[in-house]
């Protein structure tokens, strides 16, 4: 037999290979749990007998936890196979063309029209209000050293707040007044001169927002449905959510301007691009799923655009949009039997259906619904499933990260995490804890797929819009030149110029945060992965090939609060307006 350490090593190389071609099948799963536990560990999970769980009437039952695993591969992770993963990439591209002229919760322009070129320089109070923590941060940007880089930025004082289920469950103005108390409570104990501001203005403040919002002005925006579990947006839906943080801090003596509103992934954006100028799309994936990225404008339905003054679409080329990707794949999604049990619990089941498939909020509930049918039908964790268990949304994305991380042989981390979360009368053995570690990896490499296609397909949809924006361009400017008639083609040629620009920037960035991604145990590696093979299977394409470099995932840590202060600092300087 060769010694472990090279078997583990030749084993990972086929599981990776295998993962990639998909192969479905029983030697599939037993180099999983081969690979996790050894040889003794896997004959014994392949001859457990199948008792009825106390809770598994009318439940299929199986000969052993393999062939139940075998069925949730299938289930899992067939749909993403190369071939569908690129079909669904291509029907996702679809939907987003489609809502950025038919939808006005979705793919909404916001108000930076230009990227930060590094320049940009200052100490700024910035706020980052998320699915489960609030953050309100002193931040300090330094401009770029040399030409040709970007600055850099950084976090001078910042407080963490928590928001766990009792403040969502403010209702309307008492999350906001919560929201308020906080900044007070930050901005009270920092130094005098710590802003930078006189006692008679108002502090200008710059606000990255996890939630969708009709954006009306660069500091200002219509609050809709928040989602995630939150009750702030009852009774105050339609509000401009300025106004709404300005009243709170008011009614606390804070005199403070909100003057800089951002998605948390055009924020992310906007801090890479601060520092990385490659840098095009924003990704988010932690309790939450949402990408960003900067679009063509010929390519986004003129009312979306709302009221906006001509001046600021006379000079905008191109626009950062909030495409509240969670929205999307509604009818193109593949639903399993444990997909739809969780839609059917769920109070909004088609409000974010992708974000159901890949958020961190929803991970751990997906694995929770497999382990307890495992535990029902197959008998594993002695047939009883945890009394903690039983309660939804019990499983936390956090607890089977921990699981997946344990990479020793007997999982003895992993039992002991899983344990203090969720003790039980049959303490679990290496055997179940590797079969629940065999239904995390499923869950999330599905996850990593649907991301990695969601991110190529928005890719797609760059390069189509900007070679069109391209060729009506070329044609006006033809037109122009034949035409008799006084024409200034200034604002034609720099729309031009700017999107060749884009065209031509070779790897493209985007840039990441969130638990999830961040994180979790060889998510990033997998999606990176899954992104590489679309792009190879896409390379065909005209309009892709016109943006050939790839996609490269960067992580932009404290991105939210950087790059909020970035959207106040190009605000200051006329970049926003």
């Amino acid at each position: 037999m060769e010694p472990l350490a090279s078997a583990m090593t030749s084993l990972r190389s086929a599981l990776i290979a295998a993962l990639r071609s998909l192969l479905v099948g029983r030697s599939l799963i037993q180099a999983i749990l081969a690979y996790w536990t050894g040889r003794n560990t896997l004959k014994q999970l392949d001859g457990n007998p199948a008792p009825i769980g106390p809770s598994g009437g009318g439940r299929r039952q199986y000969d052993g936890i393999l062939e139940f695993l075998q069925e949730a591969e299938e289930l899992l992770l067939q749909p993403v196979n190369p071939a569908a993963l690129r079909e669904f990439s291509l029907q996702l591209k679809a939907q987003l063309r489609e809502r950025l002229w038919s939808d006005t919760a979705c793919m909404l322009p916001s108000y930076n029209h230009l990227l930060p070129d590094g320049s940009e320089h200052g100490r700024y109070l910035a706020l980052d209000v998320g699915g489960s923590t609030l953050r309100v941060a002193l931040v300090e940007l330094d401009a770029k050293a040399k030409a040709g880089r970007g600055g850099k930025s950084s976090i001078v004082r910042m407080s963490t707040f928590r928001i766990d289920s009792d403040i969502k469950n403010l209702v309307g103005m008492d999350f906001f007044d919560w929201v308020a108390a906080r900044i007070v409570e930050t901005v009270s104990s920092a130094p005098e001169d710590a802003h930078e501001n006189g006692s008679e203005k108002p502090i200008p403040v710059g606000l990255a927002w996890s939630f969708p919002i009709e954006q009306t002005s660069a500091k200002g925006g219509l609050l809709q449905g928040m989602g995630k579990g939150f009750l702030a947006a009852d009774g105050l839906l339609g509000l401009d959510l300025g106004d709404i943080i300005q009243m709170a801090c008011s009614k606390r003596g804070l005199n403070v301007e909100l003057a800089a509103i951002v998605n948390d992934s055009s924020a992310t954006l906007l801090s890479e691009t601060y520092q990385s100028p490659l840098t095009r799309f924003g990704l988010i994936l932690g309790t939450g799923f949402n990408i960003s990225a900067f679009l063509s404008t010929s390519a986004i339905d003129g009312p979306k655009f709302g009221a906006r003054q001509a001046s600021w679409l006379q000079k905008a080329s191109h626009v950062i949009i909030n495409t509240e990707m969670g929205m999307f794949g509604k009818g193109i999604l593949p639903m399993t039997r444990w997909d739809r049990r969780l839609n059917d619990s769920h109070p909004k089941p088609e409000f974010q259906p992708l974000e159901h498939f890949v958020a961190g909020f929803y991970l751990g509930e997906l694995a929770r619904l497999v382990l307890v049918e495992a535990i029902e039908s197959t008998g594993i964790f002695g047939g009883i499933v945890p009394p903690s268990l039983l309660k939804p949304y019990s499983l936390e994305t956090e607890t089977i990260s921990a699981v997946e991380g344990d990479t020793t042989s007997s999982l003895s981390g992993a039992i002991s995490a899983f344990s203090a979360r969720h003790p039980s009368p049959v303490a679990p053995t290496t055997e179940d804890m590797t079969a629940l570690k065999t239904i995390a990896s499923l869950v999330t490499q599905r996850s990593a797929a649907i991301v990695a296609a969601a991110v190529h397909g928005l890719w797609e949809l760059k390069a189509e819009t900007e070679c069109e924006c391209l060729e009506s361009l070329t044609e006006a400017a033809a037109a122009s030149a034949r035409s008799d008639a006084p024409t200034d083609a200034r604002d034609g040629c720099r729309f031009m110029e700017q999107t060749k620009a884009e065209m031509g920037l070779g790897r493209v960035m985007v840039a990441y945060n969130g638990s999830v991604i961040e994180q979790y145990p060889g998510f990033l590696k997998n999606c990176q992965g899954y992104i590489d093979g679309l792009l190879a299977s896409s390379s065909s394409s005209s309009s892709s090939s016109r943006l050939s470099g790839g996609i490269e995932l960067v992580p932009a840590k404290e991105s939210s609060l950087i790059g909020a202060a970035v959207a106040l600092a190009c605000r200051e300087e006329g970049k926003a307006n």
